[in-house]
């Protein structure tokens, strides 16, 4: 993103972060973190582990910069790496930090990524690596990120979640302990822990793509590029392409999965209820709740009303001039109360 970028009313900056980097307690950064992305309207979600902090947010740029900065005051996070895009819409409705297990979920105890990952590679460097044909390319996301963008030639392990990697890499993955393996995942942070999974595994040769796709989509131009398609995001916008514009895609609020104008026209799609993904494995009771939430979102939009959060400053602005009103109207009645006669006892 360009730094001098100019923010407009209805723009909002995206800030992805994250570090692997051993916290003790880290459960006293919650409420303060919390606190200081709320004071500066700031949604989004950011885990917090013994392993690092993990997560996307965003609000205006001033807000964003403001949190970033009290995040880099600690000396845990000084060099803090961050990737930043802007959205037309809102992406997130709330904020939330979160206290977890591990800040992305592998499932494997012991794995070090803070201390045991494997070589970075510069986003202007990773074309050549990929194009060496002895190394092998593997995509750490799951299948429906993978569906819908990839780098050329990389192997799709056709994995659900990432906790399931690792049986990929124990049962499926062949390679030799001394194989080039060039690894990539979204933001980094998958790649980097899946580099750290197979040096655990007797890998050496590991490398993965710093500041994974988004870093390498925001520096890397489209004809130069080995990206073939659109990378899929975990927020409003579903996907973005080079130069982090917002994507083709949308998502199908039933499944979650990423969806096209082909998916849109099929006859199983039906907005907010089902997609050629999901119309054959949902139930009934399923389509029942998903049918009345796709008709009171209608509902709210017909009576120009929220759903959920769809307009957050609005509410706010709302919700501070009520509690303004309020307050105004119990200081004009405090003189008039006290110039009232006092009542007969009699």
């Amino acid at each position: 993103m360009n730094q001098d970028q100019v923010e407009t009313e209805d723009r909002y900056l995206v800030a992805a972060l994250y570090k692997f980097v051993t916290l003790g307690t880290f459960g006293d950064l919650q409420a303060p973190l919390q606190e200081t992305c709320s004071k500066h309207d700031v949604m989004g979600t950011i885990l917090l582990a013994h392993e690092g902090i993990n997560g996307t947010i965003s609000g205006p740029e001033a807000g964003i910069k403001a949190v970033i900065k009290w995040l880099r005051s600690k000396p845990e996070f000084s060099d803090l790496d961050v990737k930043y895009s802007w959205s037309d819409h809102p992406p997130f409705y709330r904020m939330k930090v979160r206290l977890k297990k591990e800040i992305v979920t592998l499932g494997v105890e012991g794995i070090d990524a803070a201390n045991q990952a494997g070589t970075y590679v510069d986003p202007q460097d990773w074309n050549e690596l990929i194009s060496q044909p002895d190394v092998i390319v593997v995509d750490t996301r799951n299948d429906y990120e993978v569906a819908i963008g990839t780098f050329e030639n990389a192997l799709n392990p056709n994995t659900s979640s990432f906790r399931d990697l690792p049986d990929w890499v124990d049962t499926k993955m062949e390679a030799n302990p001394d194989t080039k393996i060039a690894m990539f995942c979204t933001g980094g942070i998958r790649c980097e822990k899946s580099t750290a999974l197979l040096k655990s595994r007797g890998y050496e040769n590991v490398f993965h793509l710093k500041g994974g796709i988004l870093k390498y989509l925001e520096n890397i131009p489209a004809e130069d590029s080995k990206w073939q398609g659109e990378c899929f995001v975990f927020d409003q916008r579903v996907s973005v392409k080079h130069g982090l514009e917002v994507g083709q895609y949308d998502m199908c609020h039933a499944c979650r999965m990423p969806i096209d104008q082909n998916d849109m026209a099929d006859e199983r799609y039906v907005k907010g209820i089902s997609c050629p993904h999901c119309h054959d494995e949902t139930n009934a009771k399923q389509r029942a709740r998903f049918e009345e939430r796709q008709k009171q979102i209608e509902l709210a939009k017909s009576r120009n009303q929220q759903h959920i959060a769809a307009d957050l400053k609005a509410a706010k602005a709302a919700k501070a001039a009520k509690a303004a009103a309020a307050a105004e109207a119990a200081t004009l009645e405090q003189p008039a109360r006290r110039a009232e006669p006092a009542k007969s006892r009699s």
